[in-house]
């Protein structure tokens, strides 16, 4: 990979162009941590508007149609559907269930559990089950 700056003072916006000769997962992968970098994420919470960084983000989950977005200071309420959380965030955030995304920096132990699916500890302690069906995922990711 060959990183090439230049500056320029009349650019009015930073602007970053990738060239490939196809994309793949390392493209893929790329991409993702571009948009990360320069967004924040809005949350409800006691009526006031936050704005989250995405690093902050433990998991997100929905429940009656309603999405939330859970950090170590609490849970806020995000106007976003879970699939448009999954594109934006992208990165280290995964599929864990239907309805749920885990931030996969945030996971400090994992073990196995029934049917095939994983139980996974958050940094603050909390535990959450990974489908059979996305548990492959993680597994691939760790080499297991």
């Amino acid at each position: 990979m060959n990183l090439r700056l230049i500056e320029d003072p009349d650019a009015g916006e930073i602007e970053i162009t990738v060239r490939c000769p196809r994309v793949n997962e390392e493209v893929q992968r790329l991409l993702a941590l571009l948009r990360t970098c320069d967004w924040r994420l809005t949350g409800e919470r006691d009526g006031q508007t936050h704005l989250l960084d995405p690093d902050q983000v433990l998991y997100a989950d929905t429940a009656d149609r309603r999405s939330f977005l859970y950090t170590a200071e609490g849970v806020y309420e995000t106007p976003l559907r879970l699939y448009e959380l999954e594109d934006r965030l992208g990165g280290e955030f995964f599929r864990a269930s239907k309805s749920s995304l885990i931030n996969f920096d945030h996971i400090r132990s994992l073990r196995p559990d029934l049917g095939g699916r994983l139980r996974v500890t958050l940094s603050n302690g909390e535990v959450m089950v990974v489908s059979r069906q996305y548990a492959a995922y993680i597994k691939q990711k760790l080499s297991l």
